[in-house]
């Protein structure tokens, strides 16, 4: 079952679709990364799922009541005179999500809060104020959760804490969507991907999808022992069949394939002619390579 649902989803200023009939489904329980450049229309989207912005056409579902969506903005205003403790008070009354107090200091704990649950957030680094408005987003339990750039300005430690706590949400059922301007943490922690691009959609799945989506040739890199007294003419011979071409160096072959399906018989074949493989390296294209293709293509 999908946690969110969007049909034809447009929202237009003047005479600019800022976001173009949009059509997107992300099942419940998964991590969903949804990347862009700045200006691609992410914002505006993420805005009309939340109620912050009403479409101009089109509609949207989202497989929980309003109360139940949790949202942590790329920049959050605090109350400056306030501690984080007195945040997550407030707003615990304010939402009705009837957590008790040390429900609320666990939470603080489990963004990494921990020696800052009294002190006023005018004291707060960037990074802190971060992990308190992630809090803020976890106090009703949500079942869909929107995470714009969640550890963007936090140290190395925090990411990987929040890193945690996206992937145990996760686990324990909630959708979690979130944007990020780190295209490694995106690869590392998504189940499905969407890159939007001018408005649109340009490609939606998981890696195995989004790498298979973008024209490339196969490579792969073989190293081995032995040099000298091999008939590399005769082992490209028979490699032809499933080879379009190869560049040996000394104790490598570099070669381009059909298919990566071959690797294994590309593998036999050496062996059997006496090559000491020791390693293969299949280079597949990273997030990166395929979020600059997208880019490329979408003129």
């Amino acid at each position: 079952m999908n946690a969110i649902e969007t049909k034809d989803l447009e929202k237009v200023y003047g005479t600019n679709s800022v976001v173009n009939k949009v059509n997107l489904n992300v099942e419940k329980g998964i991590i969903f990364g949804f990347l862009g450049k700045n200006g691609a229309g992410k914002s505006t989207f993420i805005n009309m799922l939340t109620g912050l912005t009403q479409p101009t056409s089109g509609t949207y579902q989202l497989a929980s009541r309003k109360e139940k969506v949790g949202v942590l903005p790329d920049y959050s205003t605090l109350y400056d005179d306030m501690t984080a403790l007195d945040h997550l008070k407030y707003f615990n009354k304010l939402l009705k999500a009837e957590m008790q107090n040390d429900q609320l200091v666990q939470l603080l704990k489990d963004v990494g809060l921990n020696d800052a649950i009294h002190l006023k957030a005018k004291k707060y680094s960037f990074g802190m104020k971060k992990k308190l408005a992630f809090a803020q987003a976890m106090l009703n339990n949500p079942e869909i959760v929107f995470l714009d750039e969640p550890t963007s300005g936090v140290d190395a430690n925090s990411i990987l804490t929040i890193h945690d706590l996206m992937k145990k949400l996760a686990r324990q059922g909630t959708t979690v969507f979130f944007t990020s301007h780190n295209l490694d943490e995106v690869e590392k922690l998504s189940d499905k991907i969407a890159i939007m691009d001018q408005g649109r959609i340009k490609v939606q799945g998981d890696m195995e999808y989004l790498k298979s989506s973008i024209e490339q040739d196969i490579k792969v890199d073989v190293k081995f022992m032995n040099d000298s007294t091999l008939d590399t003419a005769g082992i490209e011979q028979k490699l032809s069949e499933f080879v379009t071409e190869c560049h040996w160096k000394p104790h490598r072959l570099q070669a381009t394939l059909k298919s990566k399906q071959d690797v294994s018989t590309i593998n036999k074949i050496l062996v059997l002619n006496d090559v000491e493989v020791y390693a293969i390296d299949l280079h597949e294209p990273s997030l990166e390579e395929i979020f600059i293709k997208t880019g490329q293509t979408s003129q």
